[in-house]
């Protein structure tokens, strides 16, 4: 099975980017707008993508109502399903109550909205998927028809109606939208990609932070930057660009670091809702976890699988991005490392610091881990379950010492 899965990946993705595109060229597009000139498409479409990867709901929502208002009423039956009121009434609305969570969530005791943040991390995931296939494709071909001619015309000085961008030209007669379709879409759910990304770790740091009035800043600072895109392409559409070209390249450069945390975050929600723990057996030869801040060679967050050799050291076998050659990285025998048990997953630790970190399926199994990695200090508590011990601890009545 394994020998296939390169061929499976590449069928299901060129199926991903085959859909929209078909979806894309049939006659369904939108009004005309306003601004008919190819390059405010261009530059629309462009800060239009960076602003819903930034946030999937929040965008698509926003963009939905926007098209549903600029759109004459007669016109509003024929808008995409993104722009009726029954989806972005509901989707803004869910976006004001995450905001209510994260508002009372920074009063909360540490660990107390975990779950709901989990439950937002899949809603994120879910949504960048829907606007992935759905509204940046739309997105993208609305601009094509716009560069083309196809049903968008500027009004000419003389009040004579006349199309504008290559439907100017001779050519006007053919039609390219289909071939500037299997360019320009590709391209648009790329860039949503790279964006979705490093906007999406923000829900992963906030699953990895024990504060509440840390989500509320990490939160508040994504919202701002999608205002801010928003605003900037209001007042001037090249504005509008120039700061989402820049959000383009920042989240390519990170985009490594995005990436680990995407799986981390996939992985861990996929462990918690689906009970995972309940059903995982730990195997000395199927033991995947990540790689910690203190594993040498690796970026922290790495996926793999590790094992121990017959000389003690540790082997951590992972493919960058999930689908290149499998590299193996090793570690040599630590007398020192023991698994800590936290409260939502646990750690192999060492002098304190991380060695790995484990999915939630290894949590009440960290037993059976210390033993199948022979590990000497066996389990220790971490995170909120050392303060609890240590506070139990402290409340737990002393024995009065004897006297001699």
């Amino acid at each position: 099975m394994k020998r296939y899965t390169p061929t499976i990946a590449i069928v299901v993705l060129l199926a991903v980017l085959a859909v929209p595109i078909w979806a894309a060229t049939q006659d369904d597009a939108p009004p005309p707008t306003r601004d008919r000139s190819p390059v405010a498409a261009i530059a629309g479409a462009i800060t239009t993508v960076t602003g819903i990867a930034i946030s999937p709901l929040l965008g698509t929502g926003v963009y939905g109502a926007y098209q549903y208002f600029q759109t004459p009423e007669e016109h509003r039956a024929s808008l995409p399903w993104f722009a009726q009121v029954s989806f972005w009434l509901p989707a803004l609305a869910l976006v004001g109550a995450v905001a209510v969570k994260d508002a009372l969530g920074a009063a909360l005791p540490p660990g107390w909205k975990k779950p709901l943040d989990i439950l937002e991390t899949v809603e994120n995931k879910a949504t960048g998927l829907v606007a992935a296939g759905a509204v940046v494709p739309f997105t993208m071909a609305a601009m094509t028809k716009m560069i083309t001619g196809g049903e968008l015309y500027a009004t000419a000085p003389d009040s004579v109606v006349a199309p504008v961008g290559l439907a100017a030209g001779p050519l006007a007669a053919i039609d390219f939208s289909w071939l500037l379709n299997i360019l320009t879409i590709p391209f648009g759910i790329a860039l949503f990609a790279v964006v979705w990304m490093a906007s999406h770790a923000i829900n992963v740091l906030i699953l990895l932070s024990p504060w509440g009035a840390i989500d509320a800043a990490l939160k508040s600072a994504r919202t701002a930057l999608f205002g801010l895109v928003a605003v900037s392409s209001t007042i001037d559409p090249w504005l509008g660009v120039i700061l989402s070209l820049v959000v383009v390249v920042f989240a390519y450069f990170i985009a490594g670091w995005s990436f680990r945390l995407t799986i981390f975050g996939s992985i861990f929600s996929w462990d918690y809702f689906t009970f995972r723990k309940g059903r995982f057996k730990v195997v000395p030869d199927r033991m995947k976890m990540f790689s910690g801040i203190k594993f040498p060679g690796l970026p922290q967050r790495t996926y793999g699988k590790l094992t121990r050799a017959e000389d003690g050291s540790f082997r951590f076998a992972y493919r960058p991005w999930m689908v290149l050659p499998e590299r193996v990285a090793e570690m040599p025998a630590n007398s020192d490392l023991s698994v800590g048990r936290g409260f939502l997953f646990s750690t192999v630790t060492s002098d304190g610091d991380d060695v790995l970190v484990l999915p939630p399926r290894y949590r009440t199994h960290e037993e059976e881990l210390a033993r199948a990695l022979e590990l000497a200090n066996g389990v220790e508590p971490i995170g909120l379950l050392k303060a609890w011990s240590w506070l139990t601890g402290e409340l737990r009545p002393k024995a009065r010492a004897q006297p001699v």
